[in-house]
């Protein structure tokens, strides 16, 4: 393995390249593979053949987080007001506004907070039931499994 910054041969495991100072694996100068100068804009070696872009990620091989839109519309229905959809989608500042107007707005404010989060609730469901919310908070699509 050699330094993308300045061509150095690095050991195997090697985090920083210790004639350079660089990370591993930062830097577009050299190949990472043989060592040799590459250019800057340069998509694979033209010495050794290596690729330096990962091939695209196809559609169909799935998400790593993939999260399931019934999962979440069920949440909605039944804990909705405490922000558990959200929680579970990753809308954790959306989840905590929920939860703080249910419990402590319902307090000072006759209960009315917690009206308006139960609707804000109902909103949401019927978005996740038509498609409407489509993606988590990580920009993964949910899971269509209804």
């Amino acid at each position: 393995m050699y330094c993308r910054n300045c061509g150095n041969g690095l050991e195997q495991g090697a985090y920083v390249c210790m004639k350079c100072g660089v990370p591993a694996g930062q830097g577009r100068e050299f190949c990472p593979n043989c060592g040799a100068k590459t250019d800057v804009n340069a998509v694979f070696c033209v010495s050794c053949g290596v690729s330096f872009v990962p091939p695209p990620q196809q559609y169909n091989q799935g998400y790593p987080e993939q999260k399931s839109k019934l999962v979440a519309a069920l949440l909605a229905f039944f804990l909705g007001v405490y922000g558990a959809h959200n929680f579970y989608l990753g809308y954790n500042s959306k989840a905590v506004t929920q939860l703080l107007l249910a419990l402590l707005g319902g307090v000072f404010t006759c209960g009315l907070s917690t009206t308006a989060v139960a609707i804000w609730v109902i909103v949401e469901a019927v978005q996740l039931l038509t498609g409407s919310i489509a993606v988590d908070a990580n920009g993964y699509p949910l899971k269509n499994d209804f």
